[in-house]
């Protein structure tokens, strides 16, 4: 994919850490920026390399007006814009104001989505976060706290669903997550907490609801780090259907059996 308009900013997702994490489009359009402004504190700097000619500006220091500011005249300029977000754009981005402050000015965006940290965070374990008799339901939240959350979606609410639950950016907030969390799941539930997943340094913390706020303690882990919790960390429940010898889909009836191609579920 070739940037396009000059009138055209694309948000690109740059994937949790790893370089190679990056889609191939969201790479393409960063060696063709002629300008790339990206989070500096979540970013991997190595991807910065692969455009050697581009001018860098890490947003990380700079206010909502300012980034908006860069951007318009750099589009103006006629100068290729490459919005660089961490993970994916979609999931605590905070795009959407930078979207449409760049709408009212005439610029379009598009956005170009990454590996988010839940599924890098999910592979470092290894795991599956939706395991059939176990949870099919995976909520994605935030604990409150300089950013609130409305009440409803309070993560004690939110756990007397019993599913796998994915709590971002409350790492430094883990005892006051550990009592609302215990309010519904067993204190046995498995916590898996994953810090800088995909990076060179990932830690894991494998632990419970009980010991959850301990262990996060005793590693140090307060910042820049997922956590995980629900049955489904332990890896046992169902097997899925879809490969059973006797589940029929658009591609298999019952109890044949298959060579390769494409699964269908």
């Amino acid at each position: 994919m070739e940037l396009g308009s000059k009138n055209t900013v694309y948000f690109v997702g740059a994937g949790p850490g790893d370089i190679e994490l990056i889609t191939v489009r969201g790479m393409r359009l960063l060696e063709q920026a002629d300008t790339i402004v990206y989070a500096g504190s979540l970013v991997n700097p190595e991807l910065l390399k692969f455009n050697q000619g581009v001018e860098l500006i890490d947003s990380s220091p700079l206010c909502l007006d300012d980034i908006i500011k860069i951007i318009v005249n750099e589009s103006r300029k006629g100068r290729k814009v490459v919005r660089l977000h961490s993970g994916d754009p979609s999931l605590f981005g905070a795009i959407k104001e930078q979207i449409a402050r760049l709408g009212r000015e005439g610029i379009a965006a598009e956005v170009i989505p990454g590996v988010s940290s839940l599924a890098a965070a999910a592979a470092a374990l290894p795991g599956e976060l939706t395991v059939p008799g176990v949870s099919q339901t995976v909520i994605i939240t935030r604990a409150a706290g300089r950013t609130p959350v409305p009440a409803s979606e309070d993560i004690g609410a939110l756990a007397a669903h019993k599913a796998t639950m994915a709590i971002f950016l409350s790492a430094g907030l883990a005892a006051a997550v550990q009592e609302k969390l215990g309010r519904h799941y067993s204190p046995e539930t498995p916590v898996a907490v994953v810090q800088r997943a995909s990076w060179p340094d990932e830690k894991i913390i494998r632990t419970t609801v009980e010991q959850m706020a301990a262990a996060m303690e005793k590693e140090g882990v307060n910042r820049t780090a997922i956590i995980l919790v629900g049955a489904a960390l332990e890896q046992q429940g169902e097997e899925s259907l879809l490969y059973a010898s006797d589940f029929s889909h658009g591609r298999r009836g019952p109890g044949q059996k298959r060579s390769g191609g494409k699964e269908s579920g």
